[in-house]
């Protein structure tokens, strides 16, 4: 009878283990990371009697949990990734809101100015006119300033949001290390098993790690883990974790770096690159490919508009009968450290500027341009004197690196958000041309001058800033239908690149530029046919600047120019307006935001597959425990009911005795 009781015992044992952990799956079925356990039963070693062997009852082999790596490895990738989108997405949009908006954006304010040059230029003595240009102008330097602050704002959240991720990355680490150690612990002292809750707990642990970062791990053969966060950086090895911190060094970008520090360790830098995936993956990513070209592009934009509206206003003349003078101010190129190079915007190639930052170094026998953005490395010679031009740039004191320097160049970064008027006086606006010309009264031909444009006027001006100069004199001599140009004062005065015209075939017109000794020069259209005979043209000083609009339509024609964007063989040939290159911008940045936008809806899509099949392995499904726990409750009756009647018998067997 005592084998009996004995096989009773164990089903009753069993059920009641059953019982337990049915009725454990039902009271975490809520909990985050739970995984659906099961107790694993094995019957007992038989007992041969008489030739045969008999059973001897049940025992609980263990409480196993429904885990499938693979399933889970599915979820964590898909929820990495959507995590990455998502925090993608939380900065770009707003990025896209601010430059898109029809209001607040840049071509608002882009198109106003122009309309205001352009009403200068339909009424040049009209001060009214001009006021309402200096006004427009101010706006539009402020709209460019509130647009880099406001991509600046955001970068700083980002920033923000970074060193919050980076401390959460910390807490889950220090939480895993010392899972790790409970877990090695537990599965030492009950042979090899690990208790399935500490597992549960250090999965959801690792899976909330992941969406913060790329989380990969290795199992130890004492069942703890090692986390590899990115493409392969170790975090938590054993129960030992390190720690990530942001720096107080900057980058070659100017960002502050992100440290890895292990227990008694110095903290050392870590490649962005090597932190992909999750949040931290996004943010990083946002502010790498997202924020930093939306300034460095709004600045190029402000830096080329600048330079490109000084250039030309300071080739006319104002109300006051002075040269222009520089319309914009903004922050010049800044190089880091300061003090052996300097650079400068070069005018004559603004189309080459590309918005890029750039490290320039010096091994000792060779330079190389290095761009920030890309990692692209180009070679570069500088000419005697250490002085070089590239992309849009010149630069000298190159001769005064050393072997192994290193100087970092940022030509456009701060240009958005450091531009403003440089004048304010309406009367300084400069729409008139320096050079007026007239024609001789004697002048019989249908010869003409017109589009008079200034190339330079550098040594033109007086000390009061009035353009003075002797004016030249032209006539012509005539051989066989061609016209030769003579300038007088003939030793102040040069022709460059010809000072012959042809009327048969040039009547239309012909450019010609003049040269004069002190450095300026300025070009000229000749047109119909002259009479050799007492025709004659004079370019002079223009000393009012009054009625004339030569300067300012040249200014009101930069809106429809193009000045950006460099191709062709020498890289300087401009390709596309400012509107252009700003709506370039806005598509751009739109674009992306709707790319990671779609990303992160596909992302969510899979992680719902993913979390789909691997809850149905590993979820409680109340109905079927509710199940099981009548049948177990009917099985731990059953078992009861066996040692009832093992007792039953046994109290038999003793009545018989007496």
């Amino acid at each position: 009878m005592s084998s009996l009781l004995n096989i009773g015992l164990t089903g009753l044992n069993a059920s009641q283990a059953q019982l337990n952990t049915t009725s454990h799956n039902i009271t975490n079925a809520a909990t985050l990371g739970y995984h659906r356990q099961a107790v694993s039963q094995a019957a007992r070693d038989p007992q041969g009697l008489g030739g045969a062997f008999f059973g001897t009852g049940t025992m609980v082999s263990g409480v196993t949990r429904a885990y499938s790596q693979l399933l889970e490895n599915q979820v964590m990738n898909a929820d990495s990734r959507r995590a990455d989108y998502a925090a993608y997405n939380q900065y770009i949009s707003q990025v896209d809101n601010v430059l898109a908006d029809a209001d607040t954006g840049l071509t608002p304010a882009l198109n106003e100015f122009f309309a205001a040059m352009q009403s200068v230029s339909s009424n040049p003595t009209n001060v009214a006119a001009r006021q309402a240009l200096i006004s427009s102008g101010e706006t539009l330097t402020a709209r460019f300033r509130t647009l880099d602050a406001r991509v600046s704002e955001i970068a700083q959240g980002v920033q923000g949001e970074i060193g919050a991720t980076l401390g959460s990355i910390n807490s889950y680490a220090e939480a895993i290390a010392e899972l790790n150690q409970r877990i090695a612990v537990s599965q030492a002292n009950v042979g090899g098993a690990a208790a399935s809750d500490l597992l549960d707990q250090r999965q959801q642990a690792i899976a909330e790690l992941n969406q913060l970062v790329k989380v990969s791990t290795v199992t130890a053969r004492d069942g703890s883990l090692s986390v590899f966060i990115g493409s392969g950086q170790n975090l938590v090895m054993g129960s030992r974790a390190k720690e990530l911190l942001i720096g107080d060094k900057l980058d070659e970008n100017g960002r502050p770096m992100v440290l890895i520090r292990s227990a008694g360790n110095e903290a050392t830098p870590i490649a962005e690159t090597l932190l992909s995936g999750g949040a931290l993956g996004g943010l990083l990513a946002v502010r790498r490919d997202g924020l930093e070209p939306a300034q460095r592009s709004l600045g190029l934009l402000a830096a080329t508009m600048a330079t490109a509206f000084n250039e030309q206003h300071e080739l006319g003349v104002d109300l006051n009968g002075r040269l222009g003078s520089a319309f914009f101010d903004f922050a010049p190129v800044r190089v880091d450290p300061a003090g052996t190079v300097s650079a400068s915007i070069n005018p004559e190639q603004l189309a080459g500027l590309t918005g890029s930052d750039y490290a320039l170094s010096y091994d000792g026998t060779r330079y190389v341009m290095t761009d920030i953005g890309t990692g692209e490395q180009q070679a570069v010679t500088p000419a005697v004197g250490g002085t070089l031009q590239y992309k849009g740039l010149n630069l000298e004191g190159l001769d005064g690196l050393v072997a192994g320097n290193r100087v970092f160049i940022y030509p456009t970064r701060f240009a958005a958000g450091s531009i403003e008027m440089a004048i304010s006086d309406p009367r300084t606006v400069a729409a008139a041309a320096p050079v007026v010309s007239a024609a001789a009264a004697s002048n019989s031909g249908t010869a003409r001058i017109t589009d008079i444009r200034i190339a330079s006027s550098e040594g033109m001006a007086n000390t009061s800033g009035v353009p003075v100069f002797n004016p030249a004199a032209l006539t012509f001599t005539e051989a066989s239908g061609v016209f030769t140009l003579q300038v007088s004062p003939a030793g102040e005065y040069s022709f460059v690149g010809g000072d012959t015209y042809t009327p048969v075939s040039e009547s239309a017109g012909k450019i010609f530029t003049l040269q004069n000794s002190a450095g300026f020069s300025y070009e000229f259209k000749l047109s119909g046919v002259p009479a050799v005979t007492g025709d004659g043209f004079s370019l002079s000083a223009n000393t009012t600047g009054i009625a004339d609009n030569r300067n300012a339509a040249l200014l009101g024609a930069l809106q429809t120019d193009k000045l950006m964007f460099g191709g062709g063989t020498t890289g300087n040939t401009p390709t596309a307006t400012l509107n252009n290159a700003y709506a370039q911008l806005v598509a751009k940045i739109g674009s992306k935001t709707r790319e990671v936008q779609a990303g992160e809806r596909t992302q969510t899509s899979l992680l719902e597959q993913a979390q789909a099949a691997r809850d149905s392995v590993s979820a409680v499904n109340l109905d079927e425990e509710a199940a099981n726990l009548v049948r177990f409750q009917q099985s731990y009756q059953a078992a009861g009911r066996v040692m009832s009647v093992a007792q039953r018998l046994f109290d038999e067997m003793l009545s018989i005795g007496r």
